[in-house]
């Protein structure tokens, strides 16, 4: 059996790890997910248009507000490009991020999803793996936990930022800076 990496989220980036049940404080700006994610900043833009992948930190408020996606949100978006690298279709992958949607990195490490082509598989546990490919089943493989330590050493040294809340009145209500910047000209 293979060794598995095993790492502390803790360790990695504290605030991109929240405790349950508290709001997530940082996050990472488009043009360092696009990076580590190995992703177009185009396709970025339309996944989260789309609804496929939204920034969960803080979406766009408006032209000239800045995006800001956890941790998991990148590490969704690696599994979308491994998937669609793999054939599988955008509407397929759809399914698979809805079923993943609201998990957290640490239950998502433990995560095998399997694809035979055409249908994406979700594996928990060893047996549920041996048991698709004995069946036949399986062609493309993705250990979630394996692309979490892969991301978190790619993330390790990037820039992450705090994210404003909305209630924050610097903020002035969630309005992005350029609008801002429209308003007191227009006064």
């Amino acid at each position: 059996m293979s060794e598995q990496l095993q790492f502390g989220f803790d360790a990695i980036e504290p605030d991109l790890f929240p405790a349950v049940g508290s709001g997530i404080t940082g996050g990472f700006r488009g043009p360092v997910v696009c990076q580590v994610a190995g992703i177009t900043y185009r396709q970025l833009d339309y996944w989260a248009r789309t609804g496929l992948v939204v920034p969960s930190v803080r979406p766009a408020a408006g032209s000239g507000s800045a995006r800001l996606y956890s941790f998991t949100d990148i590490l969704v978006l690696k599994l979308v490009k491994r998937l669609l690298e793999a054939g599988i279709t955008l509407q397929n992958i759809r399914v698979v991020v809805d079923q993943l949607r609201g998990r957290d990195a640490q239950e998502l490490s433990a995560v095998t999803l399997l694809c035979d082509g055409s249908t994406v598989y979700e594996c928990v546990d060893d047996d549920q793996v041996i048991d698709l490919l004995r069946g036949g089943q399986g062609v493309f493989a993705v250990a979630i936990g394996v692309s979490i330590s892969e991301l978190a050493v790619a993330v390790a040294e990037l820039p992450a930022e705090a994210a404003v809340a909305a209630e924050d009145p610097a903020n002035f209500g969630g309005v992005d800076e350029l609008s801002r910047r429209r308003a007191r000209r227009s006064a």
